[in-house]
């Protein structure tokens, strides 16, 4: 079944192309092509479109579909182009006439923006949570181990002394940041485009405020052309949101799979969490962080792809926006997990002992040292010149970490803080 089928036979590998893998991708939004379909007849009832007795069919075969997808027993064959047409079919099957009158008052293009809205909407929202919960078990690690000296680097150099506590809690902070974005992003997709049918409204007397509070939008998209041009603009604002989050722990991967080499030796993890290889016994390998910094890296790549498909479309529906919907989903359900196998993984991580005695770092305390001589009144020119020569004429002796007491410095990390703007 085909929602726009005028009775003419398609060619078939123009059917192939066209529909794509829609059939597989649209499991992930049949739920909410199903709640929707349900507030849209309810109000087509409001609006005397449909009677009481249409409308009550309407949602006790809405309700049935539903519990088959609950029970994994909901499935669109290959005869249908997407949910949409497999609900329709149903419904049209159990009711006849009535079920045909379900999709009066929209096109199958709001049918899915407002799907993906909803999907986007609550995804968002887990994905929100499951930040949240990383955040917190940084900063719980950070609380567990911030006495515990940590070598710092610039340029992959021995720089200045830095600590676990540190480390935990300022991707903790970051996190924040990208919880920022993921918040705004949640904003967007919160207006209900339902009732823009082919991007132009429509001429039935539909109530779009009705559907907005009976969906949980907390707004509408008012001007119909705008809430069609929405599709694409939520793609990407969703998939740009997510590319921040996965640059962030993109990132702590590779910090996790450089401290955990025998170089730097900062870290490990249980044996049950790690790859051997083949032919090398001893081997260690931190196969799960590699792969959370390879899929960060291609979810990076999936906002640039959004932008080069929608970028230069005008205002209007065109077939292109069916590209975006695979990669946007493909983002969100791979983000979510990512952050539970973070979450699960970084819980466990071992901290070990640093031998900051170790000759590698004998350079570690150099600006400690020339703090030293600044607050005995030198100025600290001159003391960076004498501890400069001191180093380069192989003299140097450090003298031990100092205190450093500024706020968000490794002895003052400033947890309370964080964890109060994480609650703002």
């Amino acid at each position: 079944m085909k929602l726009w089928d005028k009775g003419i036979s398609i060619d078939k590998k123009i059917e192939k192309f066209t529909v794509g893998n829609d059939r597989e991708l649209d499991m992930h939004l049949a739920e909410y092509d199903i709640i929707a379909s349900k507030a849209h007849a309810k109000m087509l009832g409001k609006v005397g479109i449909l009677d009481a007795g249409e409308v009550e069919k309407i949602l006790k075969e809405l309700d049935e579909l539903n519990e088959q997808l609950e029970k994994g027993s909901f499935v669109i064959e290959e005869d249908f182009e997407d949910v949409h047409s497999k609900i329709e079919f149903e419904l049209t099957k159990k009711l006849g006439e009535t079920g045909k009158k379900i999709h009066t008052a929209r096109s199958r293009n709001d049918q899915v923006l407002v799907a993906m809205q909803l999907y986007f909407k609550e995804n968002l929202k887990d994905i929100h949570m499951k930040t949240e919960d990383l955040i917190n078990v940084l900063l719980k690690l950070a609380e567990e181990h911030k006495e515990k000296l940590l070598p710092g680097y610039t340029h992959l150099q021995v720089a200045m002394p830095s600590s676990f506590g540190l480390w935990f809690s300022a991707y903790a902070e970051l996190l924040i940041d990208d919880i920022y974005l993921l918040e705004a992003g949640q904003k967007i997709v919160d207006q209900n485009p339902l009732g823009s049918a082919a991007g132009y409204g429509s001429s039935f007397p539909i109530d779009r405020e009705f559907t907005t509070k009976e969906l949980g939008f907390s707004d509408l998209k008012y001007n119909v052309v705008a809430a069609q041009m929405s599709r694409g603009k939520c793609e990407r604002t969703v998939t740009s949101n997510i590319s921040s989050l996965a640059n962030t722990l993109s990132r702590f991967a590779m910090d996790v799979c450089l401290y955990m080499s025998q170089n730097f030796d900062f870290i490990t993890f249980p044996d049950e969490l790690t790859t051997g290889s083949s032919i090398m016994p001893h081997k260690k390998n931190p196969d799960v962080f590699e792969l959370i910094r390879g899929k960060c890296n291609k979810l990076q790549a999936i906002a640039n792809e959004m932008i080069l498909i929608t970028n230069n479309l005008p205002s209007g529906y065109h077939r292109d926006f069916q590209l975006i919907k695979e990669n946007s989903i493909y983002a969100v359900e791979n983000m979510k997990e990512i952050l539970d196998i973070f979450i699960h993984s970084i819980s466990v991580i071992k901290v070990k002992d640093v031998d900051l005695n170790d000759e590698k770092y004998k350079y570690l305390f150099t600006v400690d040292s020339i703090n030293d001589l600044v607050m005995q009144g030198n100025s600290f020119r001159d003391a960076y010149k004498e501890i400069g020569e001191q180093v380069q004429n192989n003299t140097y002796k450090p003298s031990g970490s100092k205190k450093h007491t500024h706020l968000g410095s490794k002895d003052n990390l400033a947890l309370d803080e964080i964890r109060s703007k994480l609650k703002k």
